[in-house]
């Protein structure tokens, strides 16, 4: 058999003017009787003359896929009649069979040399990924407004100034405060964390600060608070928007004196701590709303650092879905070790409203609905049914409108805005509502 490739390698066989070119060029088979040898090339005399000139009749048969040409197979006799009609179509029959098994072979040499390639990437891949994890834990991203996330981090870490992360939920806040603290002085001791809206409003003071035993009832034991057990490290408060106002002047304190009392006791405790808070509300918008102190705001405020959501950064989301992909597989013990390029398209285009949180659990679902090892993307429905809006408070009886408006501002506490404000309440805009608000004394 001539391989297709040989005829274009001439430093082994020149095979131009050969009856192997023949066929290349008809792709259709050629049966020869050969009494005259004169016609033939150089090499093809060569080989006549090393068996004697003993042959007499020469077959040859394209090997065809589709429309390639994968080779020739030659096949000579020494006798005339040996070439059959018969014979023929077995002839066929096996140079069909002869090209399945060289296509075959050759799609397998092709898999084989992408499933190297493939390794290869992933092994890239996994040393992009450490490389980031060793410096900014298990932060991914590459792109402009990630790096200057990165930049700000590297800036910040090293100091002990107050760092305020803000940006909206699932872009990885707890990430970026635990980088801070990994690239600190302090990463000799853990970094201690608290989530503000996790923690009921009445325990929240309690679990900062501590408690003595008696303190109140129920608190049966003496119990050290977050400040304290981050003394010499870092303190990461997430959701501080959502911290109650009468506990904020005491959070205020510890800023600028870093000193406190457990509940139920008047001894100072002094601590040394770095604090890190995060935040998915406009605390701006908060503080003239009267949501939130403008002390404790700008005590805050010291080195904000902005995270931009994921739709802002369309060029991590391929890095994002390759580490997320192989995270989650090894997890469950599956191997998925191919992405197909038009499942990244389709991800890098959405709008991703619960950022790096939401993407990670769309990669989750699809690693469990896979099946073999290439990763199936299956996406659930984006309709969100929005919840049914409270119904406005309607006036007493003999109530007026500025009565309303002021009542409704009493039960609120003078809160305007949000959920449980007096705007929603009373189904009004919360602009409609500065000149009452001043008056009723808020």
């Amino acid at each position: 058999m001539t391989p297709a490739t040989r005829f274009h390698d001439q430093s082994e066989v020149d095979e131009a003017g050969t009856l192997t070119e023949r066929v290349f060029k008809s792709k259709e088979m050629l049966l020869l009787n050969l009494h005259e040898h004169d016609t033939l090339a150089p090499y093809e005399k060569m080989l006549f003359e090393m068996w004697g000139n003993k042959i007499q009749t020469l077959c040859l048969l394209p090997l065809m896929s589709g429309n390639t040409l994968l080779g020739v197979l030659k096949l000579a006799q020494c006798d005339e009649q040996v070439f059959t009609t018969t014979n023929l179509k077995l002839l066929r029959q096996i140079a069909e069979r002869v090209s399945i098994a060289i296509d075959n072979a050759l799609a397998y040499r092709e898999i084989q040399r992408l499933k190297e390639r493939l390794v290869d990437e992933n092994l890239a891949l996994t040393e992009q990924l450490n490389n980031v994890e060793s410096e900014f834990g298990e932060i991914i991203g590459r792109s402009e407004a990630m790096n200057n996330v990165l930049k700000q981090v590297e800036m910040v870490a090293h100091s002990d100034s107050t760092v305020l992360i803000l940006g909206e939920t699932g872009t990885g806040k707890e990430l970026i405060a635990r980088a801070i603290h990994n690239l600190s002085g302090r990463n000799g001791r853990r970094m201690v964390k608290m989530n503000c809206a996790a923690m009921p409003a009445g325990l929240l003071e309690s679990d900062l600060f501590g408690h003595e035993r008696g303190a109140f009832t129920g608190a049966s034991a003496q119990r050290i608070g977050r400040f304290e057990l981050a003394d010499k490290s870092s303190l990461f408060l997430d959701e501080v928007g959502d911290m109650p106002l009468e506990l904020q002047p005491k959070l205020l304190r510890v800023l600028q004196e870093q000193e406190f009392e457990r509940l139920g006791s008047n001894k100072l405790i002094q601590t040394d701590v770095r604090l890190i808070a995060a935040t998915n509300r406009d605390l701006k918008q908060m503080v003239i709303d009267r949501e939130f102190r403008s002390d404790l705001y700008y005590r805050l405020n010291v080195f904000p650092i902005h995270l931009p959501p994921l739709r802002e950064r369309p060029d991590d989301i391929p890095l994002l879905v390759k580490a997320f992909t192989f995270k989650i597989a090894r997890r469950m013990g599956r191997n998925i070790d191919s992405i197909p390029a038009e499942t990244l398209r389709t991800l890098t285009r959405m709008e991703w409203p619960g950022n790096v949180r939401e993407l990670e659990n769309v990669i989750e679902r699809a690693v469990l609905l896979t099946r073999g090892n290439v990763l199936q993307l299956s996406l659930p429905e984006r309709d969100i049914v929005e919840a049914p809006r409270t119904p406005a408070v309607l006036p007493e009886e003999g109530e007026d409108e500025y009565q309303l408006i002021v009542r409704v501002l009493k039960e609120s506490n003078g809160v305007v805005a949000g959920p449980k404000g007096a705007a929603q309440r009373l189904g009004l805009k919360r602009t409609t509502l500065p000149v009452t608000h001043e008056a009723a004394g808020y």
